[in-house]
């Protein structure tokens, strides 16, 4: 009854209209009439958008570059179906494939897939999601939004993890399956086994040899239980892009290369993101709570506050420990950031540099083919020549670097960690 009042109220008032409209009754005026009421009357029986009701589901974090699912489920309380389409809207960085056809008899539920390919960092929000209900004769339709929450955490990708194997057989070699040539304070005695072609003959245990039948040597082990503090510098310097991302990227995925190395090593990794204030930090860092804090955090366009960084490593690491500075290598802001107060860090700790290098820089420095390539190779041969110095200085006061592009970074970081550990260094 409701309706049918309804539908002769518009009927009604669509006559109205075309009486204004058209006083003389033409043909015209009959057919726009007739338009009009079926118009409204394809609208009334659209069923209706603001009763539904949705929930979600499906997938909550996701590697960068890796596809994601997110089930929306959209229930039908109403009288009528529900026909027409849906928009699942997300942030462009989302790459969600949101449009869909809907079709929702009345008591009824549907379950609608969004395929999401992430290509940025960070938390990804759903928007709204529209719907729009057309009528049964698909001359008029319904449309209204609602509000329905989920975000899906993009992780970073993690590349360099395909070098994991390789480091952690090079570490097992120096957990005392193989003699150990090099022996320092950081390493400690761990069996005897028999000697084999290639061992060195300064581990040759002669005691423990006149007691047996055969040759025995030393294995020994690097120490355990030490501590590793990453530090990741999200100032100015880090924004700046190498290829199609930040530097901070290329740092994150050296970062979790040694954490997760140092962590199977048996040392606890501390991970400090700074760059006038803390933006990050991860005590006694398993690989997942890692890569969790990293997914966030951003370069900040600011100086790094590099006596702040250095009082902020001092005050939460009270023993030796190994620190590795994930920061850039151009002179200006080492000479007045982190030159004047490097010396109380190192006096206490062994301290690594680390830093992401442009292979376009190099690139540039050999290109010979025009005069515009020369005044191009001499501002890059300026920037390697300023770049060597600074790894001369902080080589002088004690300090390791690590120097390498994107894709070398995460395993050249890795391996002087080892030898570090070979050494008795850490």
């Amino acid at each position: 009854m409701a309706v049918t009042g309804r539908l002769g109220l518009l009927a009604l008032l669509g006559a109205l209209v075309v009486g204004l409209l058209f006083p003389s009754g033409t043909g015209v005026a009959v057919v726009v009439a007739v338009l009009l009421v079926l118009v409204v009357v394809d609208l009334v029986l659209a069923g209706s958008v603001r009763a539904l009701r949705f929930s979600r589901s499906g997938t909550t974090s996701v590697r960068l570059g890796e596809p994601a699912e997110v089930t929306l489920t959209v229930t039908n309380p109403g009288g009528r179906t529900v026909r027409g389409s849906l928009r699942d809207a997300w942030p462009p960085s989302a790459g969600a494939d949101d449009r869909h056809a809907l079709t929702v008899p009345p008591g009824e539920r549907r379950a609608l897939t969004t395929a999401l390919l992430p290509t940025r960092r960070g938390d990804r929000i759903a928007a709204r999601v529209t719907v729009r209900a057309v009528g049964p004769l698909g001359l008029a339709a319904r449309q209204g939004s609602h509000e329905v929450p989920w975000t899906v955490r993009v992780l970073p990708p993690f590349h360099s993890r395909k070098h994991l194997p390789s480091r952690l057989a090079r570490l097992q070699q120096l957990d005392g399956r193989n003699a150990v040539l090099i022996r320092g304070q950081g390493t400690e005695f761990d069996s005897l086994r028999e000697y084999v072609i290639g061992d060195d003959v300064r581990s040759i245990d002669w005691r423990a040899t006149a007691r047996a039948s055969d040759v025995m040597v030393r294995t020994w082990r690097p120490e355990r239980d030490r501590q590793v503090v990453l530090v990741l510098d999200t100032g100015r310097v880090s924004a700046g892009r190498v290829g199609d991302a930040p530097r901070l990227d290329a740092a994150m995925d050296a970062a979790l290369l040694l954490a997760a190395l140092a962590s199977r090593a048996g040392d606890r990794v501390d991970l400090v993101a700074y760059d006038r204030r803390v933006r990050a930090s991860v005590p006694n860092a398993a690989t997942p709570s890692l890569v969790n804090a990293l997914a966030t955090i951003e370069p900040s366009l600011v100086e790094t506050d590099a006596r702040g960084m250095v009082a902020e490593v001092l005050r939460r690491t009270r023993r030796r420990a190994l620190v590795v500075l994930l920061t850039g290598l151009e002179p200006a802001p080492l000479q007045e950031g982190l030159f004047p107060v490097l010396g109380s860090l190192t006096a206490r700790h062994e301290v690594l540099v680390a830093s992401v290098a442009d292979p376009r820089v190099a690139e540039m420095a050999a290109s010979r083919g025009s005069a515009e390539a020369v005044y191009d190779a001499a501002a890059a041969e300026r920037a390697l020549a300023d770049r060597e110095s600074s790894v001369a200085w902080l080589t002088r006061h004690g300090v390791g670097v690590v120097d390498a592009v994107p894709e070398e970074l995460p395993p050249a970081l890795a391996d002087r960690y080892l030898a570090l550990k070979a050494a008795g260094r850490l």
